[in-house]
C-alpha cells in the first residue's frame, strides 16, 4: 500500500517533478516578432500549466526605450493575440506579468552588459532565480557573435557559485557552411558545448515531434517504411501568413535560408533517417545527420534544371487582402 503524503513537497524542499528551475530568461531581440509570436505566449502557456517556478523572471532587453509596465502592456496584447488560447487569465497573468522586465540596450554597448549584469543580480535577489541565467538570443543572425563575446567580456557566459547558465541560438546559424563554422569558433570561445543550444522551433511542432511516434512506434508502417514500398516523399511548406513587417529580415536572410535549409530539411531527416539506436538526443542526430549526408547535392550551375522559385504579388490570404512581396515595408523595389 502507497504512503500518503501530507506535507507539501515544495515546503520539504522537493520540486514537483515537471516544474523548470528558478531561472531568469534574458531575450536579446525582446520587440521582435519571435517574441511576441511565440516565445512570451509560449512561456504564459507553461505558467498557466503550472510547469514554471514561482522563482522565475524573464527579461527582455532591445533597442527601443520602454518601461517595465509598456513592454507587459504589449506582451499582453501578444498573448491574447498569438496564445494557444485567446482569452487571458486575468489572474495567471498578474502572477506572469510580476517576473516580466525589460531594459533598454545597444547589443554592441558594453554599458548594457554591465547593466544586465546588475539586474540579474537584484532579480537573484528580489525573485530568488538562484543564479541560473539561459540567454535567448531572438536578433538577427549577424548579432550572434557579438553579443556571445560581450556576455563573455561581462563575466556573464559563465555561472558563479552553483547556479548555471545557458545560450540558446536560433537558425539560421550562419549564412552558409564558412560564416557557421567561424560562429561555432566565436560561441566556443565564450560557452563551453553542453551550454550552447542551437534550436529549430519547427521541431517542437506537435506533427513534427509526432514523425518519430508515426514511424518507429507503430508496427504497420514501420515495415513499410523503405524504398520498396514509397515510391517519392512530398514535403508541403504552406503559410497563412506574409512577411507581416520581416522585409528587413527576409532581404536579409532569404526564404531559401529562412525556411528550406533549416525547416524542410529537419522534416526531411525525420522522414528519412534510420532508427536511431535510442531517442537521445546525440543518437536521433547522428542518424539525421547521415540521412542529409546521403542527400545528392544540386550542382550550382543546374539549379535551374531542379529548382523554380519566385515571389508572390499582391492578393488574398484567409479573406484578408494582403501585399505583394516587393511592396513590403524594407523590401527593395
Amino acid at each position: 500500500m502507497a504512503a500518503i503524503v501530507t506535507e507539501n513537497p515544495l515546503r520539504a524542499g522537493m520540486r514537483l517533478e515537471r516544474t523548470a528551475e528558478p531561472c531568469v530568461v534574458v531575450i536579446f531581440g525582446a520587440s521582435g516578432d519571435l517574441t511576441k509570436r511565440k516565445l512570451v505566449p509560449a512561456l504564459y502557456s507553461l505558467t498557466q500549466q503550472k510547469l514554471l517556478p514561482a522563482e522565475f523572471a524573464i527579461l527582455g532587453i532591445s533597442r527601443p526605450v520602454m518601461s517595465d509596465d509598456e513592454f507587459r502592456a504589449r506582451m499582453k496584447d501578444a498573448v491574447g493575440q498569438y496564445g494557444a488560447e485567446r482569452d487571458v487569465d486575468d489572474s495567471v497573468w498578474e502572477s506572469f506579468a510580476s517576473g516580466l522586465f525589460y531594459m533598454q540596450g545597444e547589443f554592441d554597448n558594453d554599458e548594457a552588459y554591465k547593466q544586465l549584469r546588475e539586474r540579474l543580480e537584484k532579480l537573484d535577489s528580489e525573485r530568488g532565480t538562484a543564479g541560473n541565467r539561459l540567454f535567448y538570443l531572438s536578433t538577427a543572425p549577424s548579432f550572434f557573435g557579438l553579443i556571445a563575446g560581450k556576455l563573455g567580456d561581462a563575466r556573464l557566459a559563465q555561472p558563479e557559485g552553483k547556479g548555471w547558465t545557458r545560450i540558446i541560438v536560433e537558425k539560421p546559424f550562419g549564412h552558409d557552411l564558412e560564416s557557421a563554422r567561424a560562429l561555432n569558433q566565436e560561441l566556443a570561445q565564450v560557452f563551453k558545448e553542453e551550454q550552447v543550444y542551437r534550436i529549430d522551433h519547427y521541431l517542437g511542432k506537435e506533427t513534427v515531434q509526432n514523425l518519430l511516434v508515426f514511424r518507429f512506434a507503430n508496427s504497420i508502417f514501420e515495415p513499410l517504411w523503405n524504398r520498396q514500398y514509397i515510391d517519392h516523399v512530398q514535403i508541403t511548406n504552406a503559410e497563412a501568413i506574409g512577411v507581416e513587417g520581416r522585409g528587413a529580415y527576409y532581404e536579409e536572410a532569404g526564404v531559401v535560408r529562412d525556411m528550406i535549409q533549416n525547416h524542410v530539411f529537419q522534416v526531411l531527416s525525420l522522414v528519412a533517417m534510420e532508427p536511431p539506436i535510442s531517442l537521445g538526443a546525440n543518437a536521433v542526430r547522428d542518424e539525421k545527420i547521415k540521412a542529409m549526408q546521403a542527400v545528392r547535392p544540386i550542382p550550382a550551375e543546374s539549379v535551374d534544371e531542379f529548382a523554380a522559385r519566385g515571389q508572390y504579388g499582391p492578393g488574398f490570404v484567409l479573406g484578408e487582402t494582403v501585399p505583394g512581396y516587393r511592396q513590403e515595408p524594407g523590401v527593395g523595389p
